[in-house]
């Protein structure tokens, strides 16, 4: 179909790329990682220096692919620095401890035991690759939180010392550089599509998997000994406002439309914390980090009303604390404290005053509230506005570099925090702009679930990992990473001694007729309208509280649109061709979701999980996970125990077991 025309629109212009409907790309590697984000990158670039042949696909261009291409600005559980007060272990305790242990941002007890013994390791690898991670110009000399041998730049924590700035801008091109280097075979602007199995068998090895490039539409089958999945989680779900509120809409890249969890999904990969799935704010949100805050990469800064009045401090235990260097310091007697909002109390940080909305209705305090970077010090301030501002990745664009060139000057200009109801000022960051009772579900849950895995990072279908928040928890950077580094090596070691990989043709040929289905009709329906249409079905019927009957009609609604408006969406191009099959992604992921939300008969606190029919928080019965599946057009489900990372075939101890898998 080589030469064949398409439009880009009303305009009548005529697609700048050439058309390669039907055109095939065959290859075959050691290890094939879908996915090119932080994880994705890594997890190449580590099966590549294990000596494997590696190749790494991307819808986007992998240089700033991914939710952290564009940055980042704070490297958390760097516990093996050499100014760390907190250990490996320290970290899996916290998570064990945790009632949201599946959830933290720091990961499960497998996750967390990776990042907590490989953080700092993988930031040195980016050191290596020409990042900057220490303060080489000295530009902090004598600050609080500088170590003057190292050089480390730490925040938040600055007696525990386990999380440090960095100036992460250029990360993403860095590790560009080092799958260059290697020889890692990259495709750019490729969208995997579907996972091959062997035989063609659901549940089944993996053997490949095929994509399809979104400026051509070349057809790729990639065939491979392990196949690595790192393609995040899903989002734009619930919300699609992208024309109206931009980069607001999302904090994560636009691209994650949940492709990795429904190719594992349709494979017969088990997934679980699908439930925990909860409406993100949407068109209510601020762009990220763009108000006045104290949170975040604004911790700690000072807030002040419309009059001045700075708005005090506490501690852990409710300590009012008198200067600016206690914002940064435990509580007497806490070791060391983590700055998110889903930790036990024990690891909980200073915060303002949790009785800000009550002096707020009182008059005490006037809106809006500023924060106050002119008093802040001048290292200090630095620190938020020209380090954590220029190098957060959703900042150093809109932010750090638009707001500087509109005139701001954090040296004279205070930043208003936008207007919240009082209550709203009860937890950050205030960008949400959600309801307070929903600010941690929101806030922690977003988007979840993820893939079952064990200490290996494999799933239940051989041959088949993941890394990153394609992981069944929470992820930040550094466990992005940390994850990506480990499945690049177990990965790798898989593949050498696997069986070299063989395709079913009628896979393959089944995969290729859905995946241009839409280029094959002159008119039907444009995917922005039937992704809207699938928004409201999972608003209204995958919402916040959740019944059997209301789920079962969610169901027979997405089986309704994907017999009628899925099956008449029509692309004029590769790129439209691509957001197409995105929506059909979204559809099989929010069906799971559905089918996950019948199959947890509880309501659950942990999860921001509410059955309207099953209304009893967390009974001892439901402290459990539930797993699901397919097996040919049937959803199986099974419990599966909270703790199964310390049950056997593993060993009860977290250490115990990373150092049996770890591939060190």
């Amino acid at each position: 179909m080589t030469g064949r025309t398409a439009d880009v629109g009303s305009s009548g212009q005529r697609w700048p790329y050439p058309i390669e409907y039907g055109q095939e790309t065959r290859a075959e590697y050691d290890v094939l990682v879908i996915g090119g984000g932080i994880a994705g990158c890594h997890a190449a670039i580590n099966a590549a220096r294990r000596g494997a042949r590696v190749a790494i696909l991307d819808k986007g261009a992998i240089i700033r692919s991914g939710s952290g291409g564009a940055g980042v600005d704070h490297w958390h559980a760097a516990c093996l620095n050499p100014c760390s007060k907190v250990t490996p272990e320290d970290l899996s305790e916290l998570v064990q401890k945790s009632p949201y242990r599946q959830t933290t941002e720091y990961g499960n007890a497998i996750t967390c035991s990776i990042l907590g013994r490989e953080s700092y390791d993988t930031l040195l690898d980016l050191e290596q690759m020409g990042v900057r991670i220490r303060d080489v110009d000295d530009e902090f000399v004598g600050s609080d939180f500088r170590d003057e041998e190292t050089k480390l730049l730490f925040a938040y924590d600055y007696e525990g010392r386990h999380c440090i700035r960095v100036q992460g801008w250029h990360a993403k091109p860095a590790m560009y550089r080092e799958l260059k280097r290697l020889k890692v075979t990259v495709y750019d602007r490729v969208m995997g599509t579907s996972l091959l199995t062997e035989g063609g068998v659901q549940g089944a090895r993996i053997v490949g998997a095929t994509g399809l490039n979104v400026r051509t539409g070349r057809f790729y089958v990639l065939l491979a000994k392990s196949t690595v999945l790192a393609t995040a989680r899903p989002f734009r779900l619930w919300v699609f406002s992208t024309e109206l509120q931009g980069q607001a809409s999302s904090f994560f890249d636009p691209n994650c439309a949940g492709d990795g969890s429904a190719m594992a999904w349709k494979a017969g990969a088990e997934l679980t914390l699908l439930e925990q799935s909860q409406p993100f704010a949407g068109s209510f949100r601020h762009v990220v980090y763009g108000t006045g805050n104290a949170h975040n990469s604004w911790f700690a800064c000072n807030i002040v009303d419309k009059n001045g009045r700075e708005v005090p401090w506490v501690d852990r235990d409710g300590r009012p604390l008198e200067t600016l260097g206690e914002r940064y310091r435990p509580a007497p007697g806490q070791r060391f404290f983590l700055s998110c909002p889903d930790v036990p109390y024990d690891y909980e940080g200073p915060r303002l005053i949790p009785d800000l909305p009550d002096r707020i209705r009182s008059g005490e305090f006037e809106l809006p509230l500023y924060a106050d970077l002119p008093g802040m010090p001048a290292d200090e301030r630095r620190a938020i506005f020209g380090l954590m501002m220029a190098h957060e990745g959703n900042t150093r664009i809109p932010v750090y570099s638009g707001y500087t060139k509109a005139g701001f000057d954090p040296d004279k200009d205070m930043l208003q925090a936008n207007v919240l109801p009082p209550d709203g000022y009860t937890f950050g960051p205030w960008w949400n702009s959600v309801p307070p009772r929903q600010w941690r579900e929101v806030g922690r849950l977003v988007n979840g679930g993820g893939l079952v895995f064990d200490w290996d990072l494999r799933t239940t279908l051989p041959g088949l990992y993941a890394a990153g928040e394609q992981l069944a928890c929470g992820a930040n950077h550094a466990a992005s990473a940390t994850t990506g580094r480990y499945a690049g090596r177990k990965a790798a070691e898989n593949a050498q001694t696997a069986f070299s990989p063989r395709a079913s043709e009628a896979q393959v040929e089944t995969e290729k007729r859905r995946a241009y289905a839409p280029t094959n009709r002159a008119g039907g329906f444009g995917w922005k309208e039937v992704q809207a249409g699938l928004c409201r079905i999972m608003q209204d019927y995958c919402g916040e509280y959740r019944s059997r009957d209301i789920l079962e009609l969610g169901l027979k609604w997405l089986d309704s649109i994907e017999q009628s408006e899925l099956a008449l969406l029509c692309a004029r191009n590769p790129h439209e061709l691509m957001r197409s099959l995105e929506v059909g992604v979204r559809l099989e992921v929010g069906r799971a979701m559905m089918h996950a939300s019948l199959a947890r008969e509880a309501s659950s606190e942990p999860l921001g999980f509410k059955r309207v029919d099953y209304p009893a928080l967390d009974p001892p019965e439901w402290d459990k996970l539930v797993a699901i599946r397919l097996d040919g057009d049937k959803v199986v489900s099974r419990d599966l125990a909270c703790d199964y990372p310390l049950m056997p075939p593993y060993a009860p101890d977290c250490e115990q077991n990373y150092r049996e898998h770890c591939a060190l």
